[in-house]
């Protein structure tokens, strides 16, 4: 007798496919939805990781360079070319003043000052803020126009203040001198011949080059030339150069008034025992002009090609805090009434960035992620030099 038995079919049923196929799906958008929040958290860590690398990098730099301002100059700054009118209000001198890189081109110094600062402000000489999600900066708007910051120092690693460029023959005590130095004044234009046992500008080392500023002194004064061209021992220094230095015939801070007398023909033997001593002229701003969209924080020596040494940094603020023994004032963005850019003692410094691309914030939100430092800087000595060099 056969027995009819019901064949059963391994598998599942509708329901249990649905079932499994949901929870799968739950557990799918699960995993994207971590995996998704991972990529967004590491790109925000990131973002700020580069912004505080960009921060501190910048901050170190300025530093640096403000720290060292005044070294080796004169108290109160250097002389630069100047002719008062006996006002002490703008326009203060019947000559121009003194030109000053800023971004894209020139400014000036501030027309009222007769010598060169280590420290010299620059409220709101910098572009505006600009960014993709913020406000273009104006006038009206506080602290939405960049500022700028010049210092001057001594560069004592040269070698050129190492004898004077003419120094005289002396028996007692017995010193050759350099007897193959001067310095002669033909019409506008200065030439410094440096004797090569004395200071040899093709030794390694001493590298001077058009573009860079050279600080002269003798018994009669100071001032401050700029280089237009090196041939071997020879330096020159022709008018039209950039700064407006060279050439000039004004009733203080020039080479005329390194001279024996104002009727001095200008030969060499108008020139007292001279020393030179390269001078750096550093500022930094933000650049928004080479590499848009993105700000750069730049440093710039002189007139030469700025380097960046930050980048995607959109504010730069500074302000001053004064030693004037009376009222100190703090945290000012210019040089108060009463006051003068040699009674500079700290520097505050306030730096901005934003990074470079959106990152994911909150719930379907893609912003620019920012961050900031702020730090003060006090001046190691505004009238350092370094006898022990």
């Amino acid at each position: 007798m056969k027995l009819n038995r019901k064949k059963t079919s391994a598998g599942f049923t509708m329901v249990e496919l649905m079932i499994a196929m949901g929870v799968t799906m739950i557990i799918l958008y699960g995993a994207v939805a971590a995996f998704k929040d991972a990529q967004q958290t590491n790109q925000v860590i990131t973002q700020s990781a580069d912004m505080t690398e960009n921060l501190r990098n910048g901050l170190n730099f300025i530093n640096q360079d403000v720290q060292q301002a005044g070294t080796g100059i004169p108290t109160g700054g250097i002389p630069i070319p100047y002719t008062s009118n006996g006002s002490s209000t703008s326009p203060c001198g019947t000559t121009a003043p003194i030109n000053r890189p800023v971004l894209g081109g020139k400014s000036t110094f501030p027309p009222c000052n007769s010598t060169l600062p280590a420290v010299e402000p620059g409220n709101e000489l910098g572009p505006p803020i600009v960014a993709p999600d913020a406000t273009t900066g104006t006038v009206q708007n506080p602290n939405s126009i960049t500022d700028e910051i010049t210092v001057v120092y001594s560069d004592n690693t040269s070698g050129l203040e190492a004898k004077p460029i003419n120094q005289p023959k002396t028996v007692t005590p017995p010193n050759p001198g350099c007897p193959n130095g001067s310095l002669q004044l033909t019409g506008t234009q200065l030439t410094l011949t440096f004797d090569s046992n004395c200071v040899n500008l093709t030794a390694a080392g001493i590298t001077i080059q058009p573009g860079d500023l050279i600080m002269l002194n003798n018994t009669l004064g100071t001032a401050l030339v700029y280089v237009t061209s090196v041939s071997g021992q020879v330096l020159s220094f022709a008018s039209g150069d950039p700064f407006q230095l060279n050439g000039r015939t004004d009733a203080s801070g020039t080479v005329k008034q390194l001279m024996t007398s104002s009727s001095c023909s200008g030969a060499p033997s108008c020139f007292p025992a001279t020393t030179a001593t390269r001078v750096w002229m550093i500022s930094y701003y933000l650049d928004n002009v080479s590499s848009p969209p993105y700000i750069r924080l730049v440093r710039q020596i002189n007139f030469n090609s700025p380097t960046p040494v930050g980048e995607t940094l959109e504010n730069l603020q500074f302000t001053y805090n004064f030693i004037d023994g009376a009222t100190n004032p703090a945290n000012q963005a210019v040089v108060p009434v009463g006051n003068s850019e040699s009674q500079i003692r700290t520097v505050n410094v306030w730096l901005g960035a934003r990074s470079a691309y959106q990152v994911h914030k909150g719930s379907n939100q893609s912003l620019f992620a920012r961050n900031n430092l702020m730090t003060q800087i006090s001046l190691r000595s505004m009238a350092y030099v370094n006898k022990y060099k």
